[in-house]
C-alpha cells in the first residue's frame, strides 16, 4: 500500500492505493486561510500538519488494515510558498501563500539585481515566486530575514515533520525563481540577488527517489508502520500529471479548476517567459514541463451565476446551449483576477464587449465560456511558441463534468480533449504513485500510467474556423485596452 498527502489551499486530501494502483480509500483536513490585507494570502504552518493529523486519522478509522499495511508515501503541495524557519527549526512567521500579490515591486528589483533572472530559471519573476516574497520579507520585516535558517515549501514542511529531513524535490523547487531549471540545482546567482545561501535550502532530490523515512515516533503518533520511505513527491501540478499519466513527452493536461493550468511534459528545458510560460522540472529525472496559467476560469462563471442570480452554473450552461444558431454573442475577456499567461499583468480586467438591448443571460454565459476557452488558446500558442510538442491532452477540474464546456474547449483548441477515469483524485494519487516509485525503483511508465478513456471531446472543423476569428477579435480587444489596465 502507499500513501499520498496532497496539502491544497484550503484543505488536504490523503488517499490509500492498492498494488493494483486503484483508490481504496481517501479523506480530507480543511486549513483555514487569512487574508490580513489586500492581496496577501496567509497560512499557519502548524494548521497544515493538524489537517494532515486528522485526514490520516480517519482514513485509518475507515481502513485499519490498508492504513497499516502502507510502505511507501509521498507529498503533493501547493507551490511558490514561503516558509521560515529559524535555526531551531521554529515557524518565524505564517507562510505567504502562491496566491499572494505583495511583491510587485521586489519582482522588478530581482530582475535588476540578476539580469540573467529568466535565462537561469526560465521564468519571468512574478509576485506568486517564492524569492520575490523573500525580498519583501527582507525590506519589511527585516528582524524576521535575520533570523531565517530555513526557507521550506509548503508540503517540504510536512515532510521535515515526518522525517526530520529538509528536502525538496525539482518541481516545486523550480517555481522558486532559486533553481537553475536546466540544470536542477540551486541558482547560486538567484540565492545571492535575494541575499540568501544555499545552506538556507533543502537538500534536492528527485521527485521520484526517496527522501527519508518516517520517524519512529511520528509513526507512532499516526500509527503507520515503521520504515515508511517518503518520496521526494511534487509540486501540485506534476503530482497531477504523474496521476494521470502526463509522463511521457508531448503529452498534457487542460485543468478547468477556480483557476486554469495547461501543462505539456518536455524531453528537454524549453522556457518561454516572454509568453510568461512557467518552465519547471517535472517530478521525474531528465524531464521538464512547460506550463501556463490563467487566474479565472471556472470561477469566472461562479461570478457571472452571482452576478445574474443564476440558479447554479449547469443552468448557465444550458441557456448558452439554447441560443439560436449564428446568435450574436458579446466578447468577454476572463481577466477578474488579473493574469499571468501570456500578459503577466496584475492589473487586468473583466471586460464584456458588444452588448446590445438584445443581450440577454444566455448571451453572456456563452461569452463567459468562450473567454475562458479563447484564454486557454492564448496559453496553448504560447506554449507551442516556447517549443512544445503536443500529442495528445486529458481534461481535468471542476469545470470538465460540464460536456458543453468541454466541447467548446476542443472547437476552439482545435485537439482533442480525452475525459479518463479518477482523473478528480488527482495530485494526491500522483503523490502516491511517486510513494511507490521511490520505494520500489520500478519504471515509471508502469506505476504513472494514463488512466482509462471515458469520452473524447473532437473538435468540430466549422466551429473551430467561427471561433478562431472570434479569438482574432478577443485578442484585439486586449491589445487595445491594454493600456488602460497597466500593460
Amino acid at each position: 500500500m502507499d500513501l499520498g498527502i496532497d496539502l491544497g489551499t484550503s484543505e488536504v486530501k490523503a488517499v490509500l492505493v492498492d498494488a493494483a494502483g486503484r483508490v481504496v480509500g481517501q479523506a480530507h483536513g480543511a486549513v483555514p486561510i487569512a487574508r490580513p490585507q489586500p492581496q496577501w494570502s496567509e497560512q499557519d504552518p502548524a494548521d497544515w500538519w493538524s489537517a494532515t493529523v486528522a485526514a490520516l486519522g480517519a482514513l485509518r478509522a475507515e481502513h485499519p488494515a490498508e492504513f497499516a499495511a502502507v510502505r511507501g508515501l509521498g507529498l503533493s503541495g501547493h507551490m511558490h510558498g514561503a516558509t521560515l524557519l529559524d535555526a531551531r527549526n521554529r515557524v518565524l512567521r505564517p507562510a505567504i501563500l502562491w496566491n499572494d500579490g505583495r511583491s510587485h515591486a521586489e519582482c522588478v528589483e530581482l530582475e535588476r539585481r540578476e539580469p540573467r533572472s529568466r535565462a537561469l530559471t526560465g521564468n519571468i519573476a512574478m509576485p506568486g515566486f517564492t524569492a520575490p516574497k523573500l525580498m519583501w520579507v527582507e525590506a519589511h520585516e527585516p528582524a524576521v530575514f535575520r533570523q531565517v535558517a530555513r526557507v521550506l515549501l509548503p508540503k517540504d514542511y510536512l515532510r521535515l515533520l515526518l522525517t526530520g529531513e529538509a528536502a525538496s524535490d525539482m518541481s516545486d523547487s523550480a517555481g522558486t525563481l532559486w533553481l537553475d531549471v536546466q540544470r536542477r540545482d540551486w541558482s547560486d546567482e538567484m540565492l545571492a540577488a535575494t541575499h540568501l545561501r544555499r545552506e538556507q535550502m533543502p537538500r534536492l532530490v528527485e521527485g521520484s527517489e526517496a527522501s527519508g523515512t518516517v520517524l519512529p515516533t511520528v509513526a507512532q503518533q499516526l500509527g503507520l508502520p515503521r520504515g515508511v520511505v517518503v518520496a521526494g513527491g511534487a509540486g501540485d501540478n506534476a503530482a497531477s500529471a504523474a496521476g494521470i499519466g502526463v509522463v511521457e513527452p508531448g503529452t498534457a493536461f487542460l485543468s478547468l479548476g477556480t483557476s486554469g493550468v495547461y501543462f505539456v511534459a518536455n524531453a528537454a528545458f524549453s522556457p518561454n517567459p516572454a509568453g510568461a510560460v512557467h518552465a519547471f522540472c517535472h517530478a521525474f529525472p531528465a524531464t521538464w514541463h512547460q506550463m501556463t496559467v490563467m487566474l479565472s476560469a471556472g470561477s469566472a462563471l461562479r461570478w457571472l451565476r452571482g452576478a445574474v442570480h443564476g440558479d447554479s452554473e449547469a443552468q448557465l450552461v444550458a441557456e448558452a446551449q439554447a441560443l439560436p444558431a449564428g446568435a450574436e454573442v458579446p466578447l468577454f475577456l476572463p481577466y477578474l483576477s488579473g493574469e499571468r499567461t501570456p500578459h503577466n499583468n496584475p492589473h487586468a480586467s473583466g471586460v464584456f464587449f458588444g452588448l446590445t438591448h438584445d443581450h440577454g443571460r444566455g448571451h453572456l454565459a456563452q461569452a463567459v465560456l468562450e473567454g475562458v476557452a479563447f484564454a486557454f488558446l492564448d496559453g496553448q500558442q504560447a506554449l507551442v511558441d516556447g517549443g512544445a510538442r503536443i500529442d495528445s491532452v486529458t481534461l481535468v477540474g471542476g469545470g470538465s463534468r460540464s460536456a458543453p464546456w468541454a466541447q467548446l474547449l476542443a472547437d476552439a483548441l482545435g485537439r482533442t480533449l480525452d475525459r479518463r477515469s479518477g482523473a478528480d483524485v488527482g495530485a494526491a494519487l500522483g503523490a502516491a504513485r511517486l510513494g511507490r516509485l521511490a520505494r520500489t525503483r520500478e519504471a515509471v511508465a508502469t506505476v504513472c500510467a494514463a488512466p482509462p478513456v471515458i469520452d473524447s471531446f473532437t473538435p468540430d472543423r466549422d466551429r473551430n474556423e467561427r471561433l478562431t476569428a472570434r479569438h482574432e477579435k478577443f485578442q484585439r480587444l486586449y491589445r487595445a485596452l491594454g493600456p488602460e489596465m497597466g500593460a
